[in-house]
């Protein structure tokens, strides 16, 4: 039985670029999904750095995208598109956005959206699509990180570095992470890595190269930047592969590249959100066989560290900058699983 929709719904809208209170609540009419679409009614909402890049002007929705803030939903399949054929409404499922996510209702290509895994509820769902889509396509595609080598995760207490700490080590690699605090450093730890590093009282290189005996680090995931482009080549092993996904700490830097030719170092990186919905599908497929088994059988589960209300969107973004939490930050949208 198709369900009936109101006309309306809540959004969170950008009034103009600013801090976290140009985050307002406001109605807009519920989307139509295109043949090719499916339309979510959406239980909870993922929060992701990218999100609060946008809501300063620095990170414009891709063209055709839609201008609502927000990467990630989980919820419930209320009408699907004239070309779909894997989702049927009432399915529960998460999806990878463009944009959209801060919303009652929002649409989706129906090939970026996945079945909710077996045993986890919509606010561990929402917590999914960015950050394993981000791990898989740049550690396991791009860097191409292989069992029992060394992978050393940046940032490890956030959402992407929590899900690369718990994908990379099920899969059989050997985890490094740093972080900020040793309750960070604590939680990668429990979280699967091996070893985890202090940055602010020690030195992430130093201890890299202690720790695998001289080896250093096969893959590296980096979203700092800045000066850590050049460490991340002293501390990368021999035929190494170094991925950055962001620059929290800038995008240039004055850096000796001799290294990068004498280790043979692979420098590469991507973003997520401009590629088209078939590079985003076949991403998917690849997580679904993957990554998803380990999520239904308990292997690995999201760490989610706050939960707001979706009007509450400003508080979220205040939580995210001011940089304690440890793993996912999440936006409820409708209370509970009903």
């Amino acid at each position: 039985m198709t369900p009936t929709l109101p006309t309306d719904m809540t959004v969170i809208s950008i009034s103009h670029p600013g801090g976290p209170d140009v985050l307002v609540p406001i109605q807009k009419p519920v989307p139509r999904p295109n043949g090719d679409e499916i339309l979510i009614k959406v239980h909870a909402a993922g929060v992701n750095r990218p999100d609060t890049l946008q809501r300063k002007g620095l990170y414009p929705a891709p063209k055709g995208a839609s201008e609502i803030p927000g990467l990630e939903v989980a919820g419930t399949v209320v009408r699907v598109g004239s070309n779909i054929t894997e989702h049927k409404i009432g399915d529960k499922v998460c999806a990878l956005l463009a944009g959209g996510g801060y919303a009652e209702y929002c649409t989706v290509h129906g090939t970026n959206a996945l079945p909710v895994p077996e045993g986890l509820t919509m606010l561990q769902a929402a917590a999914l699509p960015e950050t394993f889509f981000t791990v898989w396509t740049n550690v396991f595609e791009r860097a191409q990180l292989k069992p029992d080598e060394w992978f050393l995760v940046h940032g490890g207490s956030s959402g992407i570095g929590t899900t690369a700490i718990m994908l990379a080590s099920a899969l059989g690699s050997r985890v490094l992470a740093t972080a900020g605090t040793d309750e960070k450093c604590n939680a990668c730890i429990t979280l699967g890595a091996q070893k985890a590093i202090n940055y602010h009282t020690q030195d992430y290189v130093a201890e890299v190269k202690a720790f695998t005996q001289k080896h250093g680090a096969d893959v590296i995931l980096d979203m700092v930047g800045g000066d850590y482009i050049e460490r991340n080549f002293k501390a990368a092993a021999r035929d190494g592969r170094i991925v950055n996904i962001a620059f929290l700490n800038g995008s240039s830097a004055e850096v000796d590249f001799m290294p990068l030719m004498l280790k043979r170092l692979t420098l590469t990186g991507s973003t997520l959100r401009i590629r088209p919905a078939e590079d985003k599908a076949r991403i998917a497929a690849a997580l679904m066989q993957h990554a998803w088994p380990l999520l239904a059988n308990g292997t690995i589960k999201p760490l989610i560290d706050t939960v707001f209300p979706l009007t509450q969107a400003s508080e979220a973004h205040a939580t995210m900058e001011a940089g304690a939490h440890i793993g996912k930050i999440v936006l409820e949208v409708i209370k509970g699983d009903e």
